[in-house]
């Protein structure tokens, strides 16, 4: 079943609207007519079954048939700060990041970012539409949000909100996720982790001065593993490995 995100505004109790690009994929591309039913997301995280109505090209008319108690979301909010890349890997990396469960990208301007990438950094709309395709894609309840580059400095404001920050650092030693978080567990078997914040570094590398302010942040330095792996790369498994250690990607038992 095909499903849809549209503002809560465009949803009413038992109609809804759909507009804008989705309206010319659904009757062109996929081909949906009257009577098919959906399932249609407020951008909010409530969805529902809605039968189409009608369908032209300005808009897609739905009646809505229920509310559906479905959440499709970890329990863990992560929010990946990556140091700004080159070319077209911020593309990839809100791709693939939406379907792992990211909740919000944040691109930092750290000391070895290339100056020019701020400048030229203008694709948020683009960007937002690929969470937007990637979130359809893979039944997210929430669209991610891929916000404005920040300065390394204000990131360190941030994380300060966080239960827990996490920096793989090809420096760090043999302390990896599992053994930080069986560390943690040991320290406060009833503090529950709801919010995590991971930092990933440029193509060019974190600066030491950079991990020691983090450090002094309550950030955990960790290793990924004996492998150097892409800026592109580290977030996607570091992401992994939290899901697998708390919450789900491991199964639910």
């Amino acid at each position: 079943m095909h499903k849809f995100f549209t503002p809560k505004e465009l949803i009413n109790e038992n109609v809804a609207k759909i507009i804008g690009d989705d309206v010319k994929h659904i009757y062109k591309v996929l081909r949906i007519s009257e009577g098919e039913k959906v399932v249609l997301n407020n951008c909010e995280g409530t969805e529902y079954l809605a039968t189409v109505s009608s369908v032209n090209k300005q808009e897609v008319l739905l009646d809505i048939i229920e509310k559906l108690d479905l959440n499709n979301e970890r329990k863990i909010k992560i929010y990946l700060f990556q140091g700004l890349p080159k070319a077209q890997k911020m593309d990839l990396i809100v791709q693939k990041g939406t379907e792992l469960g990211i909740n919000e990208f944040i691109p930092v301007i750290t000391h070895r970012v290339d100056v020019k990438l701020k400048g030229e950094f203008k694709k948020l709309d683009r960007l937002n539409r690929i969470a937007l395709e990637a979130a359809k894609q893979s039944k997210r309840s929430i669209i991610p949000k891929v916000s404005e580059p920040i300065d390394f400095e204000d990131m360190l404001g941030r994380v300060d909100s966080l239960d827990l920050v996490i920096v793989p650092y090809e420096n760090a030693n043999n302390f990896g996720i599992k053994t930080l978080i069986n560390k943690l567990r040991k320290e406060s078997a009833e503090q529950e982790i709801k919010s995590v914040g991971i930092f990933v570094g440029p193509e060019g590398g974190i600066e030491e001065y950079e991990i020691e302010e983090l450090k002094e942040k309550g950030a955990h330095i960790i290793t990924l593993g004996k492998r150097i792996l892409r800026t592109e790369t580290a977030g996607f498994v570091a992401t992994s490995l939290i899901q697998y250690e708390l919450s789900d990607l491991g199964g639910n038992d």
